[in-house]
């Protein structure tokens, strides 16, 4: 596969304020928006199985920090109190919903945002190795873009430096895990009660299982993810989401799909491992230049 060229988005860079969690200090949130490269809507908005009324606002991004977090040992605060020990600065995690009355216990629902902006650094450990959540940003259509520098258009115009047949089994992983807390399995948890009240099983969790299938088969064929995922498949997605698949049914497609990306582990044509030289050139480009235009 070839570069492809990427538009830089000059959108929104703020980030929701502080709070009381360990990686959600003041400190942390500047300095993801100060490095910030790229952001994106991520979770159902994306995929297009979204239920209107019913979801948050799910977003990624990635962010450069300076240089005494990464060449030295300074932390930042754990939360807004700073009262327990620092932390390394690995990300900014903010959920809105916790600004209601239950705090950090709140599960965010239709309105709330949730975002989460990683050190440049950790987001490639992670993409490099597979992660499905994470390799997710480098697909997303221009249009749920909602900031792209320089820094972040070349990292996805090179989205398939990325891509290697070590992602079948972070698949595999998510899928499987979906699967069991779907259907309630020992050691499995669903946070939906009243999905299983009423459907038999946890209609979410069913929907995230094949569609992770579904992208997993995609990208160990073609190198790529397509966003929103494709008719018909959105379709059943939503369908299973709604609840008007039957156990057996969804069972049967997820065990299908299951299956293919057991296969695709050992046959895919796509690369067996990543262009970690890329990737590492990449981050040396970018801290650079970044560090260069604090000091201008």
């Amino acid at each position: 596969m070839t570069t492809t060229s990427a538009r830089l988005v000059a959108g929104p860079s703020g980030l929701p304020p502080g709070f009381a969690h360990p990686h959600a200090s003041e400190e942390a949130r500047r300095i993801a928006e100060t490095g910030l490269i790229l952001r994106v809507q991520v979770g159902s908005g994306v995929h297009g199985t979204s239920v209107a009324g019913q979801d948050d606002r799910d977003e990624m991004g990635l962010c450069l920090e300076p240089p005494e977090f990464v060449t030295g040992l300074t932390r930042v605060p754990s939360g807004i109190t700073g009262d327990q020990p620092s932390v390394r600065f690995e990300q900014y995690e903010r959920h809105t919903a916790w600004d209601r009355p239950g705090g950090l216990a709140n599960r965010s629902g239709a309105g709330d945002l949730d975002v989460i902006v990683y050190s440049a650094r950790k987001w490639a450990r992670l993409a490099l190795a597979g992660n499905p959540t994470v390799l997710l940003v480098l697909f997303v259509p221009d249009e749920e873009v909602v900031f792209r520098n320089a820094a972040g258009a070349e990292l996805t115009g090179n989205a398939h430096r990325f891509v290697s047949r070590l992602a079948a089994e972070r698949f595999l992983g998510y899928l499987q895990g979906q699967k069991a807390a779907m259907t309630g399995a020992p050691g499995a948890h669903t946070n939906r009660p009243e999905l299983v009240a009423v459907h038999g099983y946890d209609t979410k969790y069913a929907m995230h299982a094949l569609r992770l299938g579904l992208q997993g088969v995609e990208l160990l064929t073609t190198g790529r993810i397509t966003l929103p995922v494709p008719e018909p498949d959105r379709a059943y997605l939503r369908a299973i989401r709604r609840g008007e698949l039957a156990l057996a049914e969804v069972l049967d497609a997820i065990t299908s799909a299951e299956a293919r990306l057991g296969v695709l582990k050992e046959s895919s044509s796509v690369p067996a491992q990543p262009d970690r030289r890329w990737v590492d050139g990449w981050l040396h480009r970018s801290y650079l230049d970044f560090w260069a235009s604090l000091s201008s």
